[in-house]
């Protein structure tokens, strides 16, 4: 019952978010993103815990991500602080999958296709992004690596399928919500990246905050 009131929550939360950007509420937009995003954390935790390693990595990385939204949130001179604060999250998920994966499992067909869509995405920014080069080339390896990590799960694990599943959709959904918040901070700032990204976004991370209790 509470991991359905938790999520009915967050849909609420969502289209209220999604209102208020539309309308440029910073204030309000503010105040619910925060509230939505503390959610996934508040999923992670009241889910089951059968792999505790898997989970308190994971449970790290949701905290960065939730910081990284809230920074997000914030003025522009914020932006670099919630940049790292997401690539910190991207580094703790991928921990995460260490727990239950190989590095060497990561070398596969799915994985050069992700590094090939990520080399697309990051000559289609390059000329927009001056001095912010470096940290978002850093930023696309790592959240490659990350996806890279998270296919290598659903393939080479025997972790239940529908476990398996919400790692892949969760980290494929936060993979795509990413170039859509590029392409609105970088190319061109419009409603229509954030009615796609965030949507992408916050299903990816109650997706993982969920994979536990997958497994229940």
């Amino acid at each position: 019952m509470i991991p359905f009131l938790t999520i009915l929550l967050a849909i609420i939360l969502l289209n209220l978010l999604l209102f208020y950007e539309k309308k440029g509420n910073r204030k309000p937009a503010f105040i619910t993103k925060s509230i939505l995003s503390l959610l996934f954390v508040v999923a992670a935790v009241i889910q089951p815990h059968p792999l505790p390693n898997y989970y308190s990595y994971l449970f790290i990385g949701l905290i960065f991500c939730l910081i990284g939204d809230v920074c997000l949130a914030l003025p522009e001179k914020f932006f670099k602080a919630g940049l790292v604060a997401f690539l910190f999250g991207h580094v703790f998920y991928l921990i995460s999958f260490t727990t239950l994966t190989s590095m060497g499992q990561w070398l596969s067909l799915g994985a050069l296709l992700f590094f090939m869509i990520s080399a697309i995405v990051f000559f289609w920014l390059r000329p927009h992004l001056g001095s912010m080069l470096g940290p978002v080339f850093v930023y696309i390896l790592v959240i490659t690596v990350m996806a890279s990590a998270a296919w290598a799960v659903f393939r080479e694990t025997p972790l239940p399928a529908p476990g398996r599943s919400l790692i892949l959709l969760g980290a494929i959904s936060f993979y795509v919500s990413d170039v859509f918040a590029a392409r609105n901070k970088f190319i061109k700032n419009e409603f229509l990246n954030r009615l796609v990204g965030l949507p992408l976004y916050y299903l990816g991370q109650f997706l993982l905050a969920f994979f536990p209790g997958s497994l229940g």
